[in-house]
This record gives C-alpha cells, structure tokens and sequence, in this order.
C-alpha cells in the first residue's frame, strides 16, 4: 500500500473595483497618518523642546521617550497590523517575516524610550521626578504589558511551529489558526491603549511645559494637538482597514488530505 499526498494550494480571493479603491484610498490614507505622525513628533522636539541628547541632559534626554514610543507603538507596530492586508501579493511566509520584522524594529524603540523616561525622572535637577505615579505612566505599564503578551508567545510560536514542528505541519495547522484571533484581538487592543497613552502624555507634557499660555493656543500647543488628532485618525483608518473583511486576505481553505 502507498501513501499519496494532495497539497491544495490557497488562492487569494480578489476584492471588487470598488473594494481595491476605497483600500486603496485607505491604505494611502493610513501610510501618510503614521509617517506624519512621527514627524510631527520629531519636529515638536527638535523646534520647541531644544533637540536630543542622552544623561548629559535630561530634559533633552526626555525628548526620546516621545519619538521612540511613537516610532514603536504607532509607526512600526501600526504597520505590523496592516501588513496582512498592504502585501496581498506576496506569499503567506513573507507577509509573516514582514510582519515579524516590523515587531522586531518596534522592540528596541519601546525598550530605550522606557529608559529615557525612567532615566529623566531619575537625573531631574535639582530634584528627581517620582516614577510611575501617574495615568499615562500606569497606561504606558499596561500597554507595554499587552505588547509583550502579544509579540513575546507569537515568536514562541512562531519558533516552534515553524522550524521545529515542520515536520508535522498538518497537525499544528489547527492549533496556530486557533491563535489567529487571540493574537488580532491583542493587537488591535494594544494599539488603541498605545494611542491613548499618547494622548494623555502629550496632555501631561504641554501642562507641565506650556500651561500659562496653551489655552491662547500657541505654535507649540498647536502642533501637539495636532498630533494627538493624527494619532487618533491613524487609529480610526488602521482600524476600518483591519476590521473589514472585504480588505482581508482571503484564501480558500487548504489542506493536506492523504490516502493509504
């Protein structure tokens, strides 16, 4: 008796006229969202915050913890969750690398924005900051937290799944799709807490920095609002673009089927 192997290939389903233009209006949409928000972020540092620098200066040294956390939750991670929908004509094992590797450049943004922060409170002269008594701060712990529950088992995983349980592929199918929407759920949840905290650290910022003269809307107070709007627009975008199925890639079901 022989064993025959019939590998049913997935076929990507294509969306309609309509569909392809409005995702194409939205993706547009959401890439000029995330890149304007690290600019606007940068160009609130460099132009009303007095630039960058590391303990030699803690104020400037601060300046980091805003770029780098808007680089790792907003940007980078932003397009983690769209790049199942913006790299259709890929194969699925590239999407996942790409999606793996905008995980992996969001990490060290998230690791050294916690220590600029931390690191400011700790230097501040002539007296230090107390750490982690604020809402954004106890935001940001729970946000960080969700990430790390999110990212950390999905390259555990991923790991295992794909180089060491190659052979029996078939049989960890099932489990990994069961994973599918957990790690989704994650995702989208974490970047709405991610936005949020945004929101209420720029909030705190320009109270302790500008509050005599934020309510006559300065330059400065003009630019942070702006940016918190660009981060919710972002959030709203990101999330149509995810959410609707019609922009998802779909793929007929496939499978290993094996005769004796």
């Amino acid at each position: 008796m022989g064993r025959f192997h019939r590998e049913v290939h997935e076929e990507q389903v294509e969306m309609s006229g309509g569909s392809r233009c409005c995702f194409s209006l939205l993706t547009l949409l959401a890439e000029v969202l995330l890149f304007g928000s690290v600019a606007l972020v940068v160009a609130w540092c460099l132009k009303y915050r007095g630039g960058f620098a590391w303990t030699e200066d803690p104020n400037l040294q601060f300046n980091l913890h805003p770029v780098l956390m808007v680089s790792g939750f907003i940007f980078f991670a932003g397009h983690a969750m769209l790049t199942y929908r913006q790299w259709r004509c890929c194969n699925h094992s590239t999407i996942k690398l790409v999606h793996t590797l905008y995980h992996i450049m969001a990490i060290p943004c998230i690791a050294v924005g916690l220590i600029a922060v931390f690191d400011f409170h700790n230097n501040k002269k002539p007296t230090p900051i107390p750490n982690l008594y604020s809402l954004h701060s106890w935001m940001g712990l729970v946000t960080v937290g969700l990430y790390g529950l999110q990212v950390l088992p999905a390259f555990i995983v991923g790991f295992f799944s794909f180089l060491f349980l190659l052979c029996c592929d078939t049989a960890t199918a099932s489990f990994r799709a069961a994973l599918v929407p957990v790690h989704s759920s994650f995702g989208i949840t974490t970047f709405f807490l991610a936005v949020a905290t945004c929101l209420t650290g720029l909030t705190e910022k320009v109270l302790f920095t500008i509050r005599d003269t934020y309510s006559s809307m300065p330059d400065e107070g003009l630019v942070v609002n702006a940016l918190g709007c660009t981060l919710v627009a972002a959030l709203v975008v990101i999330s149509v673009i995810t959410s609707q199925n019609v922009f998802r890639q779909s793929r007929a079901h496939g499978g290993i089927a094996t005769e004796l």
